[in-house]
């Protein structure tokens, strides 16, 4: 009896342990769990981003909006212009000019809004999906800590 047939009959008692522990199914429902709850991280960010998307849409169509209101604004007053052209001119081109910043300003803070918007999900699901990852890594790190653990107090048992 050497040392190798001891090694063969630690790791056949070592083997025989984790079985009786059922250490290997344990592993395998932990690793389909985690499986689980990455398929619905991901199907979760995949629903964030088309909503982002759709708010996305819905502020291009504002956009667009405010720029067929603008648009229209300038029709009005190149007609208010026509009819007061002897008398107001002057006046008449300052309102439109007015009008248009205005205009231009609705459009601009549109666009930001939507921008922030997008950012602050965007930075939302970051963080989100950073604490998740955060703390799995945490777990399996214990696991792992445990696990070597088990195996030097096994080691010391079998001496």
């Amino acid at each position: 009896m050497d040392n190798t047939f001891w090694a063969f009959v630690s790791l056949v008692l070592f083997l025989a342990i984790l079985v009786y522990f059922k250490v290997p199914a344990w592993l395998g429902k932990s690793l389909d769990k985690r499986s689980d709850d990455i398929r619905k991280e991901l199907d979760e960010a995949k629903r964030l981003r088309e909503e982002a998307q759709q708010v996305l849409a819905e502020y291009q169509r504002k956009r667009h909006e405010a720029e067929a209101e603008a648009a229209g604004i300038l029709a009005a007053a190149e007609r208010d212009a026509a009819l007061f052209l002897s008398e107001a001119k002057k006046k008449t081109e300052e309102y439109v000019a007015r009008r248009q910043v205005m205009a231009e300003q609705k459009i601009r803070q549109a666009e930001a809004d939507a921008t922030n918007e997008v950012r602050a999900s965007a930075v939302d699901l970051a963080v989100a999906a950073a604490q998740r990852l955060l703390a799995e890594k945490t777990d399996a790190g214990t696991v792992d800590t445990l696990f070597k653990t088990s195996i030097g107090e096994l080691k010391t048992r079998m001496n």
